[in-house]
């Protein structure tokens, strides 16, 4: 059969079938990714395309046989009301808006999402809850990424390049002392900074071939401010500490982490379309992040002037997926595919290994209008939360407590809708 033909049966819609199991298969992966950032829609071959993404995604971690290793606030296990397992993880929203134009060789992307981010909330009664009440993590980018393609042989080679601008906020809550009703202290933080990216790529349109290779900067945000709230914290506790029963402006610097991700598809047979993708994120560069009053010359984790710090002691995160699409007539299209994320934990948190299975349908009732829903059902696979020792400073660090934790539930649900001119 020959590639014109191939073509026609692959058509358009096929295209999508690849951006279906993006989506969903990063819809829960390592450190504290959420919808990363993708700049797929700067392929569609429309002349304008504007895209909105949304993608709920629904982990289920529960951490189970807790003790609370701090002697300084108990142990926490050992007080009625205290109990020895919590949920760990919370559902979530990934936004994502983008639009592209093209006018001959060039094609450019202005695009809205959420990178990165965290949501825990196991709450004060807990025996971890010295280490963790509530998390929450979000992040903003908004970027330009623009396209040169050429002809080179039987396809088009294009030059990839963009910048972004990303705004990191959130906060922690944790059990600083086993009061009633009280005793909670809050890390507030904001802070933002500029990224770039490059890459390339090569497609063979008739075959639905495309090959790209894109490089990710990191993020570095030297201005992490925000409030150290330890006003339910009486200063009568220990009257050698000064920021008891106050609010105290603190700042660290921190960074989000470079990645570098190739994509892989093409049409296999009339109507059917192959694809895969293998992602590193920089993540080990997060270990611990240490905040001091504003104005410290120097923070570092031996700082004696350091109040507090985010303890992550991430390694590097690998994910990669791979499957299958199908066009079943000019409206419809289908696709399935099998994800494998790498844990990022060395110990302090339960991100381990996931696997998700996800698949996906692709409705275009006109040339103009797509719309995309799929759904994903994965396993967090078992393991422990312990000490471990920091890739950046040969420091054992503790949560203050250990558990373990089972074989958990992750599901997903994703829709998106195209329009393009």
């Amino acid at each position: 059969m020959n590639s014109l033909r191939l073509k026609a049966l692959l058509g358009a819609g096929c295209f999508s079938l690849a951006l279906i199991g993006t989506t969903i298969g990063s819809a829960h992966a390592g450190g504290l990714e959420r919808g990363g950032y993708d700049i797929d829609l700067l392929f569609d071959p429309a002349q304008v395309t504007g895209e909105v993404t949304g993608t709920y995604v629904m982990p289920q971690r529960d951490l189970k046989n807790v003790k609370d290793t701090d002697p300084s606030d108990g142990p926490l296990n050992l007080i009625p009301g205290f109990s020895d397992s919590a949920r760990d993880t919370e559902s979530y929203w990934i936004p994502s808006v983008g639009i592209k134009a093209g006018m001959g060789p060039v094609d450019c992307l202005v695009d809205y999402g959420q990178p990165i981010g965290a949501s825990s909330s196991p709450g004060r009664n807990w025996a971890g809850a010295n280490s963790n009440v509530e998390t929450q993590v979000k992040s903003e980018a908004v970027g330009g990424t623009c396209s040169y393609k050429m002809d080179l042989g039987k396809g088009q080679f294009r030059f990839i390049g963009g910048v972004f601008h990303e705004n990191v906020s959130g906060f922690k809550e944790q059990l600083v002392a086993p009061i009633p009703g009280a005793g909670i202290g809050r890390l507030d933080l904001e802070g933002d900074g500029w990224g770039w990216r490059a890459g390339v790529a090569y497609e063979i349109p008739e075959i639905a071939l495309r090959a790209s290779l894109v490089y990710n900067s990191q993020v570095k945000i030297d201005s992490l401010d925000g409030t150290l709230d330890l006003t339910q914290v009486p200063g009568g506790l220990n009257p050698n500490n000064p920021f008891l029963g106050k609010v105290t402006n603190v700042s660290g610097s921190s960074a989000v982490p470079e990645f570098l991700e190739l994509k892989l598809q093409s049409g296999i047979a009339p109507g059917w379309l192959a694809f895969g993708s293998i992602k590193w994120v920089n993540w080990s560069e997060l270990q611990s992040i240490p905040f001091c009053p504003t104005g410290t010359a120097s923070c570092t984790t031996t700082s004696p002037l350091k109040l507090t710090s985010l303890d992550l002691l991430y390694r590097d995160g690998w994910t990669v997926s791979g499957g299958v699409g199908h066009k079943f007539n000019e409206q419809w299209s289908g696709a399935a595919l099998v994800t494998w994320d790498r844990g990022t934990s060395t110990g302090l948190s339960a991100q381990t290994d996931t696997w998700t299975l996800g698949g996906g349908v692709s409705y275009t009732p006109t040339k103009n209008v797509e719309l995309r829903v799929g759904g994903a059902i994965g396993v967090l696979t078992s393991g422990s939360i312990h000490t471990a020792v920091s890739s950046q400073d040969g420091q054992t660090y503790d949560n203050g407590y250990t558990a373990d934790f089972g074989n958990d539930l992750v599901t997903a649900l994703s829709t998106s809708f195209k329009v393009k001119w």
